[in-house]
């Protein structure tokens, strides 16, 4: 993930953002949207730039209206990775917020969901967070999982998938290329026991789904495209 394209386009952080609100789950600051008395929840891992991200709120918020339990945790307990920042560059921000460190941590929201009465958990994963959802998947604890522009997620992750999984990925990708997101629709068509949707969306970047010009409306179109694809994998397999 040392490829720039993981910091193209940062976006503008709003801890107001969202028509959620912010309370901890498993131990993080979350920010969670929709009722709590559903019994589906989907934990929304983000991307390096954190879960204060408008545009990934915003789409939580369309996941709850979907009837799920969104739940954002803060993976970087307030340390989202700063552009600005320039004594903190990507390869040293990234040793304080592994993406090993991240699946740890998803562990206890999961079981905190659970405790909470919540029956059926799912997971989508941004970037860095794909790399935490595939680990979910590896090890049977949720239900299914969305994998959009996914960085660090290897053939022998996708391998040891054991749930449904979907991934989404960009034309114009350095980090997860075409030809990488074909061997893992190549992998996953080798089990057939494990349910899978391979897309990979033409003339669009890495990130574009959380990291989109809301004044572009062909990028809101390709992002609204993938925002459904993930909905519908959702409320196929997290029920």
């Amino acid at each position: 993930m040392s490829d720039h394209q993981c910091t193209d386009n940062p976006p503008k952080l709003d801890p107001k953002s969202g028509s959620g609100h912010v309370e901890k789950v498993g131990g993080l600051e979350s920010y969670v949207s929709g009722s709590t008395q559903s019994k589906l929840a989907v934990v929304l891992v983000s991307h390096v730039f954190g879960y204060e991200t408008p545009q990934l709120r915003k789409l939580a918020d369309k996941v709850a209206e979907a009837g799920f339990y969104a739940v954002v945790p803060d993976f970087f307990h307030g340390d989202p990775y700063n552009p600005a920042n320039e004594d903190r560059p990507l390869p040293i921000w990234i040793k304080d917020h592994t993406q090993d460190k991240g699946f740890e941590d998803s562990k206890p929201v999961v079981e905190a969901l659970k405790n909470k009465g919540i029956t059926t958990v799912g997971a989508a994963g941004f970037c860095w967070g794909a790399k935490v959802a595939v680990e979910l998947a590896k090890q049977d604890l949720v239900k299914a999982v969305v994998l959009l522009h996914p960085s660090r997620v290897t053939v022998d992750d996708i391998k040891g998938v054991k749930v449904p999984i979907s991934v989404l990925g960009a034309e114009y990708d350095q980090v997860t290329p075409p030809e990488l997101v074909k061997q893992f629709r190549d992998v996953l068509a080798t089990k057939p026991e494990v349910k899978s949707f391979v897309k990979i969306f033409p003339g669009v970047k890495h990130g574009w789904t959380v990291r989109y010009n809301a004044n572009d409306p062909s990028e809101v179109e390709a992002a609204e495209e993938a925002h459904k694809d993930m909905l519908v994998w959702l409320n196929n397999h997290v029920n």
